[in-house]
């Protein structure tokens, strides 16, 4: 049987999903793909998710992917990240 998870460490890890949520690497000039300009690349995202899948307390795997999507597409119109 697993231990229940503590509050503290509870809260360190969404605040890491939140943090590499936010995590993009921009580009300095938008390249297209047809009709459609790529302006940066998600990494923080990708990186979340590969954390939140490996979790071993699988309750709280959906507010993970929440708080990971919201802070990609929070971050996405703001001047975070990493320019190229």
């Amino acid at each position: 049987m697993q231990t229940p998870e503590k509050d503290s460490v509870y809260f360190l890890k969404l605040v890491l999903y939140l943090v590499l949520g936010s995590l993009w690497i921009k580009f300095p000039a938008p390249f297209f793909i047809g009709d459609f300009g790529v302006n940066g690349f998600p990494l923080g995202l990708c990186i979340g998710i590969i954390f939140a899948t490996h979790d071993h307390f699988q309750i709280d795997r959906k507010i993970e992917y929440l708080i990971l999507l919201i802070a990609t597409i929070a971050s996405m119109f703001l001047p975070t990240g990493i320019l190229l």
